[in-house]
């Protein structure tokens, strides 16, 4: 931990490279079964909302092949199978096995079984063909990754030209007001995952991630420096998400 290259952050604290993911899939791995229940508490009901607005930001249609990063429990996957059809597949990708899992049962509870695909695998390293998906979508998960500007390139490669990159994500609240109300409503997450999950520290994790995430902008230029243009955002809840959106350029034709 000698030189700044070779540490990232995890939450507020500083740790060696190499041990982030590690860190981050223990988090995980803690909170799997009670993740969603924590959404709605922490969010009081409204990432719901948001994760159809970014879904139907896709413009998802019959037949397209979509990739949901990050995963977790299925949220996305559950709206994109609808619009992709039968003839269409969604494909659920999340390091973190405890998360794949769940999300799993919950879509084979609810019936969907046959345009659901599940692979466990780093964002940083896809294990796909580039030009693979018609959009992308990953929601509240990218503040996770290690080297974000890595999977950001990672995304531009298998997403095929024309098509449509969104992440949702917590982000900057415009007013200081709102800002200050929302830090301190963020506050008690920790004491109400101890709750309702046993687990205060993955929750105080999960507060100083959103606070350590880049903001709009800064976000919005490591999309586009990925190689994606048309990038643009939309707030929600006056910035404490925002909806971020990037379209990868269409070959010129050659003469």
């Amino acid at each position: 931990m000698d030189k700044e290259d070779d540490v990232t952050h995890f939450g507020y604290q500083k740790v060696p490279i190499s041990e982030k993911a590690d860190k981050v899939a223990q988090v995980f791995h803690s909170v799997a079964e009670r993740y969603d229940v924590m959404n709605d508490v922490m969010s009081l009901g409204t990432h719901r909302v948001m994760k159809e607005m970014a879904a139907n930001a896709t413009h998802a249609r019959t037949g397209h092949q979509i990739l949901d990063l990050a995963g977790g429990t299925g949220d996305m996957a559950i709206l994109l199978s609808e619009y992709v059809g039968e003839d269409g597949r969604v494909y659920v990708c999340d390091i973190n096995g405890s998360m794949l899992s769940q999300g799993r049962d919950r879509l084979l509870n609810r019936g969907i079984l046959t345009n659901v695909s599940y692979v466990q695998a780093d964002g940083e390293k896809l294990p796909f063909p580039d030009e693979s998906f018609n959009a992308i979508t990953i929601a509240f998960g990218l503040r996770n990754f290690t080297a974000k500007e890595s999977a950001l390139r990672e995304m531009y490669k298998v997403i095929k030209p024309g098509g449509k990159l969104v992440i949702l994500e917590f982000s900057t609240p415009d007013n200081k007001l709102v800002q200050k109300a929302y830090k301190g409503f963020s506050k008690i997450w920790p004491k109400i995952g101890k709750l309702v999950t046993g687990d205060e520290s993955s929750y105080q994790y999960l507060v100083e991630s959103i606070e350590m995430h880049p903001d709009q902008q800064t976000l919005s230029d490591m999309i586009g420096n990925a190689g994606f243009d048309r990038v643009r955002y939309q707030n929600m809840l006056n910035g404490i998400a925002a909806i971020h959106q990037g379209t990868k350029p269409r070959l010129e034709p050659t003469a």
